[in-house]
Formats: structure tokens, sequence, C-alpha cells
């Protein structure tokens, strides 16, 4: 019996062969397997709702509102400016040791504590007491170079200044004296700040305060308020905090975030579905309700989580 006969490796028929055998029997396995890849492709894409872009450029009754301390930046702004005001001789040395241990309990716990924050503000209003209000402002501007520019959040950061590009407002509402925040917000580029009000007559402290601290409920109202004064929709408008404290603040808007959360805040994002970042272990941003993937601490997580918000998709 004869053998079969092979064509020779430079004879036309050769190239035949190779085309069967070889090449053309893989560019066929490879467009299919491209053309699975298409459909399964375009399968997913067709599932996915893609949302309005956020922060919304260019609208007028859109605002943000972000809290400060824990959120905005590392630790309670009254904590820092006590430090400061210490290393000015505003007081002795014991005060000082508590001003330290109220900050390390805010540091480790995460949330702020009733009693420490009603010491605190209490110790406040006592140090600044028959102090002119140029002088403290003056010395705040101080102190956040000193003790606070530092401490802030470049993620959080990063989100402000997303709302800043799109032609938002944006405020910071906050517990800590209104003259602490309205620096801090002039420094950060923000809009403006609503913080604590401190009594004073002819420029000099008294040592009482304007109504009560800014705080829980009274943030809610005082956002109210301003979003009247300035034609805000309130549904349009975001708020960043990282207290349980603030859900009466969250609950205000059509976009709460949680930010760097105490345990019941946590909790209550979950069940409400409320987006959510934490950019205290360096970890991805934890994915709540509509996911809006963001890097976690450092500068390279600020920058991520600037370009998230504004390109989220479902």
């Amino acid at each position: 019996m004869a053998r079969p006969s092979f064509p020779a490796p430079d004879s036309p028929r050769a190239g035949a062969a190779r085309s069967w055998f070889g090449p053309r029997r893989w560019t066929t396995a490879r467009r299919t397997e491209q053309t699975e890849l298409a459909g399964q492709a375009s399968a997913e894409a067709a599932r996915q709702t893609v949302e309005p872009e956020f922060p919304a450029p260019g609208d007028p009754k859109a605002a943000a509102f972000f809290d400060l301390d824990n959120t905005v930046m590392q630790g309670a702004a009254i904590f820092h400016l006590g430090r400061g005001l210490y290393k000015r001789k505003f007081f002795r040395k014991r005060e000082l040791v508590k001003f330290a241990w109220q900050q390390a309990y805010f540091r480790m716990a995460g949330a702020e504590n009733a009693g420490h924050m009603e010491d605190a503000r209490e110790s406040a209003l006592s140090i600044v007491r028959g102090h002119r209000v140029a002088e403290l402002m003056a010395i705040g501007e101080e102190i956040y170079d000193e003790y606070m520019a530092g401490r802030i959040w470049p993620g959080t950061r990063a989100l402000a200044q997303a709302h800043l590009d799109a032609g938002q407002r944006v405020w910071l509402v906050t517990a800590a004296p209104v003259e602490t925040a309205t620096i801090i917000a002039r420094r950060l580029g923000l809009t403006g700040a609503l913080g604590t009000v401190a009594e004073s007559v002819g420029g000099v402290y008294t040592g009482r305060l304007v109504g009560e601290p800014l705080h829980g409920p009274a943030k809610a109202a005082a956002v109210q308020a301003l979003a009247v004064a300035e034609d805000l929709d309130l549904d349009r408008c975001a708020a960043y905090s990282d207290s349980a404290n603030d859900i009466p603040l969250l609950s205000l808007v059509g976009h709460p975030y949680a930010i760097n959360p105490d345990r019941k805040l946590r909790a209550h994002a979950r069940e409400m579905g409320w987006r959510l970042r934490d950019y205290r272990t360096g970890r991805k941003a934890v994915r709540v309700g509509v996911p809006a993937a963001a890097g976690a601490g450092a500068v390279a997580g600020g920058a991520v989580a600037a370009l998230a918000i504004q390109r989220r998709r479902r």
C-alpha cells in the first residue's frame, strides 16, 4: 500500500495545507471567541443604567454642605484651636492636657462624645472671654497653618472641589466657632461656613453663645434657612458628614454621603442606601447603594474621588 504523499514545504499545495490545518483554523476560533466576548459586553452594558452627571454642572439651585470635624479634617477643629491658644499663653497646662485627652478620644472613637464636646465648648468660651474678635481671627489664621492645614483629608477636599468645578457653592457646616470655620472655608476656596456663634459686644467676646452650638438638628435648621436665602433646591444638593449626629442634615438633601462614618452612621447609610466614602485606612471606598468608586486617603485617592463623583455609573 502506497504511503500518503504530502506536498513539499515550498509548493503551492503546502501553503493551502497550512491555511487549513494551522492559521485558518486558529483565526476562525479566534473570531468566534471575539464574537462571544462582544456579545457578552453588549449584554452587560444593556443591563447598566447611566445616572445623570453629578455634581451637575451649571445648576444654580444645587450646592454642597460639608461637616468639618473628621469629615473634611482629621480630628476636631476646636481641639486644634485649643492647642494654638495654649501655645500663645491663653490658658494653663492643666487645661491643655484636657484638650489633648478629648482630641485623642475623638480620634480613636471616630465620633463625637456629647460630654467631651460640651466641656470643650465651655473651656473655649471661658478662654476667649474678654478678647477681641479681630485678635482671635488673626491668631486663627496662624493656627490653621500650624495645626490644621496638614490634616485636611485629600479625598474630601477633592469632593468639595468637584462641586466647585461644577459651578456649585460649597459651605462648611460645623459646631466649631464660626470664625475658625470661616478661615478654613476661605483657605480651601469654599463659598463660606456656618458655625457656632459666640456673642461679642463692641468687638469683644462676652463668653456666651448666641443661641446654641450648631450641632445635630441645629445644622439642619441652619442649612434650611440658608437654602431659602440662597434660593437652593435641597433635593438637588449634597451633604457630607462622618457622624450619626448629622443624620438630620444628611436626610435633608437629595444626595447624602457618609464620610469616614462612625458605626451608627455606617449602619444607617447601609439601611438607607446612602453613598459612603472612607479615607481613613487606604482601602477602597465601600460601596453603598448606587456604587461610586473612589480611592481612599492620599492625594492619588483624592484625585480618583474627584473623577468618580463627576462620572458615576451604576
